[in-house]
């Protein structure tokens, strides 16, 4: 059986475990930080705002960043695959987050 997926959520945490940034999948809204690493990755076509980006481009502190937990579920309310895309996972690794956590 088949979900269609529609929620997709990133969460920044600091050392201290403290959330400093949220985002989400947004399908009608673009960022020019998700144009860059869509074209990094030769997917120039992948211009909705991704969740992972988003959390980023919302962070004030990206210094403190430490640790993005991202989650995914189904239409049921059930939890799916939230491995970052080879686009979220060039940002994460470039702003320097060392812990990818994905539920």
């Amino acid at each position: 059986m088949s979900y269609a997926i529609y929620s997709l959520k990133a969460e920044i945490f600091d050392k201290r475990g403290k959330k400093i940034s949220e985002g989400r999948n947004w399908y009608y809204k673009s960022h020019p930080l998700q144009a860059k690493y869509a074209k990094m990755v030769g997917r120039d076509d992948a211009i909705y705002l991704h969740a992972e980006i988003h959390a980023i481009t919302k962070c004030k502190n990206l210094e403190d960043a430490h640790r993005i937990v991202v989650s995914r579920y189904d239409s049921q309310g059930n939890p799916r695959l939230a491995k970052p895309c080879p686009i979220c996972q060039a940002a994460i690794e470039d702003i320097g987050i060392e812990v990818i956590e994905h539920t």
